[in-house]
């Protein structure tokens, strides 16, 4: 499986920006996958994920209503639609995805296959 994320910018608060995960090698419906981020000098924070083995789906509570995880089947893409971005969301966003039976969600960062990352960077 190879993850190629795009998407990533400096942006101010309040503004929305999509990211966008490329899969090859698999077909979305056979993975879980999701994203993940990590700002200097903090742990990694799992964000949203979906895994299409066994349905489960999970969103963090500092991004709920705000960030939403969604999958384009044709296009072997997922997407993370952010919208009243903060300076806190500020991180390296990772895609990772994994098609081990039983992957489910939350559970991205222990997905085996991921992305080289893009950066937001939110401020005014």
């Amino acid at each position: 499986v190879q993850l190629q994320a795009s998407g990533g910018g400096l942006v101010q608060p309040g503004e929305s920006l999509r990211l966008s995960c490329e899969v090859s090698g698999f077909t979305l419906d056979a993975l879980a996958i999701g994203w993940f981020r990590q700002a200097p000098g903090k742990e990694r924070e799992e964000i949203s994920c979906v895994s299409h083995r066994d349905r489960s789906r999970y969103n963090a509570q500092s991004v709920k209503g705000r960030f939403t995880i969604s999958v384009d089947n044709a296009k072997n893409t997922v997407f993370l639609q952010m919208s009243s971005l903060k300076s806190e969301d500020t991180a390296v966003y990772y895609c990772a995805a994994s098609y081990t039976i039983g992957s489910s969600c939350p559970g991205t960062l222990a997905f085996a296959h991921r992305g080289q990352g893009t950066q937001v960077t939110v401020s005014s």
